[in-house]
């Protein structure tokens, strides 16, 4: 759980820029409130609108972006540094592979979330899916080139897959797995955690893609789910003696929060003797921490 080598990375690099010279980063480095807050404080400044950039550096968030978007900031003499995660970049050259193979692109993921624009913005033609309904108001076409956006589940990004090849029999589909590693692991350990656990804390920003996917899960599997930013958030009557509780956190999450949801829950636990609450945490190693 927590955030992944990509996040950790783009961190790092915006540190490193910022700690020399002023830096705008062109969107959101991460879908996390405590981290861009914590950005704000050393001084780096976060626009949507590339009309709005005064520094000399930008810094193109983790989620990536199209070739047109990099041009446009270069074409306005800014220094252009990319903190784009590499597995985005396989991404987007997976899509390009497919499109010069002659198959028509078709993305699994969110239409308006900034990686899925990110990747469509160079495509001449092209459709996003993320339901059935959407699988079924595609247009015919000899050939389907599937990719997905890296914080799908897996599970569902074949499951449309399957459904584009049910709904077009006389087409070729080739699909790309594009769902990066981290996600599958963390989808992989929050099923697992929600199997085990009466209720799951889900620790990420309220606009964050895997976070929201993780939630998501954990309620597929049974358990009860909340969403929080941070421990702030908590609330005791969401919790009983006896109960299992699991922790688990998207891909931008830092550690502290983490921990700071540890440490509520303990102290909580503490205050209902003899009876506590476990609480289940997921290591990045995928194993399984309870502590009584």
């Amino acid at each position: 759980m927590g955030m992944c080598f990509g996040v950790r990375d783009a961190l790092a690099l915006a540190h490193r820029e910022a700690a020399t010279h002023p830096v705008t980063i062109l969107g959101d480095l991460v879908h996390n409130e405590t981290v861009l807050d914590d950005l704000r404080r050393r001084g780096i400044r976060l626009e949507q609108d590339l009309d709005a950039v005064d520094t000399p550096t930008v810094l193109i968030t983790a989620h990536g972006a199209s070739e047109k978007r990099l041009a446009a900031v270069a074409a306005r003499g800014h220094r252009l540094i990319e903190a784009t995660c590499p597995l985005v970049h396989v991404a987007h050259r997976a899509v390009r592979s497919l499109v010069a193979q002659g198959f028509h692109p078709v993305i699994v993921g969110r239409r308006d979330h900034v990686e899925v624009r990110g990747i469509t913005d160079d495509l001449e033609a092209y459709d996003v899916v993320l339901t059935e309904s959407d699988v079924d108001a595609l247009a015919p076409r000899e050939r389907f080139g599937v990719a997905a956006q890296t914080t799908q589940p897996i599970q569902r990004v074949r499951a449309l897959v399957d459904r584009i090849k049910l709904r077009f029999p006389s087409a070729e589909v080739r699909f790309a797995d594009t769902v990066c590693l981290p996600t599958k692991q963390r989808q992989d350990a929050a099923e697992n955690l929600a199997r085990m656990a009466d209720v799951v804390v889900v620790v990420g920003g309220a606009n964050s893609n895997n976070t929201r996917e993780l939630a998501q899960t954990c309620r597929k599997f049974g358990a009860r789910v909340h969403q929080v930013v941070s421990s702030a958030e908590l609330q005791q009557d969401w919790f009983h003696p006896g109960e299992t509780v699991g922790i688990t956190a998207g891909t931008s999450t830092p550690p502290v929060t983490i921990q700071g949801i540890e440490r509520w829950l303990h102290a909580l636990s503490t205050r209902w003797t003899p009876e506590a609450v476990d609480v289940v945490a997921h290591s990045p190693e995928l194993e399984t921490v309870a502590t009584q």
